[in-house]
């Protein structure tokens, strides 16, 4: 069975690559608009990585981060950040949220598929 990814993010475009790219690797992807949106989809169902954006309108991604880590279906769930932002202050506020990975944009499509590896067990 295919692991689903979450992938939230303002930028339709960014949300379209990295579902081509997911899914030409075989994951499920659910995309959600921000972070407030992302949250009506933590709706039980299995999610095995959120990919999320930092700086989004409605809700960030940190608050997403910190937000979806305090549901107990979604605690242990691992969450790569995928931003512009390359700021230490940024990091640190992302893996006291819950963050494992940081993804700068612009990425290869490669660079993200081998983060997504390390964190989603076939």
């Amino acid at each position: 069975m295919a692991k689903t990814i979450l992938i939230v993010d303002d930028s339709a475009s960014v949300r379209q690559v990295v579902s081509i790219a997911l899914k030409g690797a075989g994951y499920e992807v659910i995309t959600g608009t921000d972070g407030k949106d992302a949250l009506t989809k933590l709706n039980g169902q299995r999610i095995h990585l959120i990919i999320s954006d930092v700086n989004m309108p409605n809700m960030d991604g940190i608050t997403f981060v910190a937000e979806a880590k305090k549901l107990p279906a979604y605690k242990f769930t691992p969450v790569i950040m995928l931003t512009t932002e390359s700021q230490e202050d940024k990091k640190r506020q992302a893996q006291a949220a819950g963050a494992k990975a940081w993804v700068t944009k612009p990425f290869q499509p490669e660079q993200m598929l081998g983060a997504v590896a390390k964190l989603v067990q076939p």
